[in-house]
């Protein structure tokens, strides 16, 4: 009987597994979790510019600059999870992104007529990109509440 029940299990496991157990990441997915993720690293690499402008007395006030560092750094994180949680098909993780893509858009805007193009450019075409991959049909799907 234990033989015989485990051929069977693993017959079940092996065809569950192929044909529909774990659902499979759709690309335009894993490209909002790339996006999300580089919006990540970029906000860190912002709060490290922070960090040597407040060191080197550049800051206006250092009391604003360690605010201002602790801040960038709770948004970092904060991007970091969203990114996880679409990277693992989390349904809780889709509003997050949503409303990262859409304040890193809004932000790039201003970068742009800011005459920032070199921050402004790629910051909305990471906006653009993870909004598309977010929205995408599969990415949906992928992301709805299951029973």
């Amino acid at each position: 009987m234990g033989m015989r029940s485990a051929e069977s299990t693993a017959g079940t496991t092996g065809a569950a597994g192929a044909a529909g157990g774990t659902p499979r990441r759709p690309p335009l997915l894993l490209m909002a979790a790339v996006a999300q993720g580089l919006e990540a690293a970029g906000l860190c690499v912002v709060v490290v510019a922070e960090i040597v402008a407040a060191a080197s007395g550049q800051s206006w006030r250092s009391s604003n600059a360690i605010g201002i560092i602790a801040l960038e750094l709770i948004a970092a994180i904060g991007v970091a999870v969203a990114a996880s949680g679409l990277a693992r098909m989390r349904p809780w993780s889709r509003t997050p992104a949503v409303m990262t893509q859409v304040f890193a858009g809004l932000i790039a805007i201003w970068l742009i007529e800011a005459h920032r193009v070199w921050w402004g450019t790629p910051t909305l075409l990471l906006a653009i990109a993870g909004l598309v991959g977010i929205f995408a049909p599969t990415s949906l799907r992928a992301l709805h509440h299951r029973d």
